[in-house]
């Protein structure tokens, strides 16, 4: 892999090359945008270009050359001067052995995984380079101790903030780095993709739309199809049942929808054996929940301006009865509760009463059958 495989975010590349080409790189940066946009695989493609022994340069482009002692080791993941620090890595942790994977990126593993390498001089290349991902879990106690090493950091060090939610970090944190932020990849750009992996030119369509410019989020949902999770069935499902249901069905409906979630998660995770059985569920939770969203926004389009233009476009006669049972406001109001279950979930509130109440509210309509 190379920078010039990393598509749509010329701008951020342009931005980290110019300043490589005048010696002015920074030694922190914020990569800010939505998941699955290119931050991590920037990242990693501009540490590895960093490390790399004899970069290829073009012009003002530079990259790995992919061939030397040190390309071959990152690939292999084995360089002795790169990190990725992440939440999981607690397990590793002098005192972290059994616990479980927390939400947040906790100080233990921050101090361990960064704080304390950083003083170590590079084995192989000139540089050392640590990626942060999910920076946005760094609690207030992982920040405040990463301040000194932020703001002065040895020379030969470089540190990457990959963030989906910046408002999420210290203001003390974002003085001390460049942010950077990543814009959204095109639609066509991620049908095209998921067309390469032989996937059905609706279901491409939908999860390019559904993605609502993220690459990454619509090749898992694409990838976790093609694996057998049968995801695109139960998000017909779904949308099927909203169009449908009674207030008093609302309970059960619930119900289905956490059933549906744990059969996901289960697929999900023999794929991603890598990630927790934690995680894999908030995320689960998280597409069911973008998936009403989806629906409602449909209901919300056409009541305000009717267009083709739908993400649930191959479900219409559903998208008209949503629409008749919500007024645009009232979608709108839909949506943002949610948007508030969705918050509700990264806080690891109880799922069954997140559905419980989120269909309950979902129902409680004066257009709607009871």
């Amino acid at each position: 892999m190379s920078l010039k495989e990393v598509f749509c975010q010329d701008k951020a590349i342009q931005i980290l090359q110019r300043a490589y080409a005048v010696g002015r790189s920074a030694h922190a940066y914020i990569f800010a945008g939505l998941d699955g946009v290119g931050k991590f695989k920037t990242a990693r493609e501009w540490g590895k270009m960093l490390l790399c022994r004899n970069p290829s340069v073009q012009g003002v482009f530079a990259d790995s050359c992919g061939s030397c002692e040190s390309c071959r080791l990152f690939e292999a993941g084995s360089h002795p001067d790169y990190q990725r620090v992440y939440k999981e890595l607690l397990q590793f942790t002098e005192d972290g052995k059994g616990k479980k994977t927390p939400l947040d990126l906790p100080i233990d593993v921050i101090r361990e995984f960064l704080i304390d390498k950083v003083s170590v001089r590079p084995v192989l290349s000139g540089r050392r380079v640590f990626i942060i991902t999910e920076a946005e879990k760094l609690n207030r106690f992982s920040q405040n101790a990463l301040l000194k090493v932020l703001e002065e950091p040895p020379g030969y060090c470089h540190i990457f903030l990959v963030c989906t939610r910046i408002d999420k970090l210290l203001a003390t944190t974002k003085s001390r780095c460049q942010i950077i932020r990543f814009g959204l990849v095109s639609e066509d750009r991620i049908i095209d993709k998921l067309k390469e992996m032989q996937v059905e030119p609706a279901q491409a369509r939908y999860w390019a739309r559904l993605s609502q410019g993220s690459m990454g989020l619509a090749w898992q949902w694409a990838r976790l199809e093609l694996s057998g999770g049968h995801l695109y069935e139960m998000k017909k499902e779904i949308v099927r049942q909203l169009a449908v249901s009674k207030y008093a069905d609302s309970l059960q409906l619930a119900q289905r929808f956490l059933d549906i979630g744990r059969k996901i998660a289960g697929t999900w995770g023999e794929i991603e054996d890598s990630t927790s059985k934690s995680d894999l569920n908030r995320r689960v939770r998280n597409i069911l929940v973008q998936i009403i969203i989806s629906a409602l926004h449909d209901a919300m389009r056409q009541n305000l301006e009717p267009t083709e233009e739908l993400i649930n476009f191959d479900q219409k006669p559903e998208i008209a009865a949503l629409k008749g049972r919500y007024g645009a406001e009232q979608a709108g109001e839909k949506i943002a509760l949610c948007y508030q279950s969705q918050r509700q979930i990264e806080s690891n509130v109880n799922e069954k009463l997140i559905f419980e109440q989120l269909l309950l509210n979902l129902g409680s309509s004066d257009t709607m059958r009871v």
